[in-house]
This record gives structure tokens, C-alpha cells and sequence, in this order.
């Protein structure tokens, strides 16, 4: 049972659900985590995991999109944190990478304050962090309290001398399609560091599709296979092993999901 625990199946490329998920089944997925990044797409996430049974979500602000933040979006935020289906607040975090992005110092305070929010309703965070890699570790250090629930590094890029910084405070990295690409060593390197039981896979769909399908659009949850397949090469482990390793990393981190799933099968 593959899965991927990070997506945004919200997006307008995706306008045939039904397809797309007949065809995420077909693939061999069993799980697929919708994330959100602002009110809108959190609560359209919840959704589509009312709507299909292997389909949950995360709620949250990422950094970029906190220009649309409004009074009370943090309420909004926690309530949609305590849906059944819902098993982790995010993506939340930092970002530098565009010039424009919203003020450093905003987000640093809204990542804190749903670090905090997380903590209280007993989830684990969906960390989004790009050209951040130092500030996202002292933040991180210094509201350790609020990570009595674990997090995932989504998309983690950094460098694998850090992946021992992030292990430290009990995080998961997920891995993509990026992981495929010839030119991304240093992610490769990072992915062959990861600690057995803290790794995780992700298509972060639509983008970033990986190799052999790399510049088709839109990605899936279709392609995690591709992406397992060459975790598992790049690690020396047999792909049967890793998918199961994720599979129990998955129930591990996520403590919302079902029984079922954590005898590992999906409902």
C-alpha cells in the first residue's frame, strides 16, 4: 500500500475527481493526506476526505499565502483541526524564497502560533520550509513544547548535515518527486540519511512530477510508486520493505487514523 502524505488534490487541475481518484486507486495508493494552505483549501480538503474513504486532510496557513489572513482564521483553523478525518495542522512554516512573500516577522508569528495550536489539539504540523533551513530549526528549538506531537518536513531540500538537527526534535521528512531527479543530490543525500523510522513519501501534487514522467502535468498521487521505487534504490532497500516502512512510519506519526489502517490496509 503506497502512500502519500502530502497533496493538493484542491487544485483546479484536478477538475475530474472521480477519475483521478479511480486512477490514485489503480496505482496501488491507500492513503492520500490533502493539505491545506489557507481557509479556503483547508476547508475544501474536508471535502474531498468526506467524500472518498482513503482521502484525509491537514488544515492551516502556509507562509506564502498569509497575505489572506484574516481575525479569527486560527479559530477557523482549530475547529477544522478536530474533524474526524483531520491528522495534522498544515502546511504551516517559512518561505524566503520570493522577494514579495508576506513579512519575515509575520510569519514567524503565525508558524509559532499554530505550532501552539497543533500542540493543544493533540496533532502533529506539516512543515513548509523553504530557504528558511536556519531559522526553521531555532524556531523550532526554541517552541520544542509545542512538538510533543511530532511534524513532517514536506518536501524536505535541505542538507543531510541537518537532517540529525530535525530528527532531534522528533520530525519526519516526506520526500518527492524531486528525489527522482538526476540534479537533486544533495535531496538525495538527505533522503539516504533519514533515520529508517522517520521517512515518509509525498507527490505534492499538481507539481513537481517525478522521473519517468518528469514535465508532465498534472502530477499525482498516481506517481508515488515512481517515487518509492527510487527511495528504496537510492536507500538499498527492497521497494516491498519501504513501502511498509512508510506504511508504519504513517500510522506512527498520525495517530488519528483507523485501526484498519494501522493493520495495514485502508478502509
Amino acid at each position: 500500500m503506497y502512500i502519500d502524505v502530502h497533496v493538493h488534490l484542491t487544485d483546479k487541475a484536478f477538475r475530474q475527481a472521480d477519475k483521478v481518484m479511480s486512477e490514485i486507486r489503480a496505482a496501488g495508493v491507500g492513503l492520500v493526506i490533502c493539505s491545506g494552505y489557507d481557509i479556503d483549501s483547508s476547508f475544501a480538503s474536508r471535502a474531498l476526505a468526506e467524500k472518498y474513504d482513503f482521502v484525509y486532510f491537514s488544515a492551516g496557513f502556509q507562509p506564502q499565502e498569509l497575505g489572506k489572513y484574516k481575525d479569527g482564521d486560527l479559530e477557523r483553523v482549530r475547529a477544522l483541526s478536530r474533524h474526524e478525518k483531520c491528522l495534522a495542522v498544515g502546511e504551516i512554516g517559512l518561505d524566503a524564497h520570493y522577494p514579495d512573500n508576506p513579512p519575515k516577522e509575520m510569519q514567524k508569528e503565525l508558524f509559532i502560533a499554530q505550532l501552539r495550536l497543533a500542540d493543544e489539539e493533540g496533532l502533529p504540523v506539516v512543515i513548509h520550509s523553504r530557504d528558511c533551513a536556519a531559522d526553521t530549526l531555532l524556531i523550532l528549538r526554541e517552541n520544542r513544547q509545542y512538538l510533543g506531537h511530532g511534524g513532517v518536513l514536506h518536501c524536505y531540500s535541505y542538507a543531510a548535515d541537518m537532517v540529525r538537527d530535525f530528527e532531534e526534535l522528533g520530525l519526519y521528512f516526506s520526500f518527492g518527486g524531486t528525489s527522482t531527479y538526476e540534479t537533486a543530490k544533495k535531496v538525495q543525500k538527505s533522503a539516504m540519511r533519514v533515520s529508517p523510522e522517520r521517512i515518509l513519501t509525498e507527490t505534492d501534487s499538481p507539481y513537481l512530477t517525478p522521473v519517468p514522467k518528469r514535465g508532465q502535468f498534472p502530477n499525482t498521487p498516481a506517481n508515488i510508486p515512481f517515487i518509492a521505487e527510487n527511495l528504496a534504490r537510492l536507500r538499498g532497500e527492497t521497494e516491498a520493505d519501504f513501502v511498509r516502512l512508510v506504511a508504519e512510519n504513517a500510522a506512527r506519526l498520525f495517530k488519528k487514523l483507523p485501526p484498519s489502517f494501522r493493520r495495514g490496509g485502508a478502509s
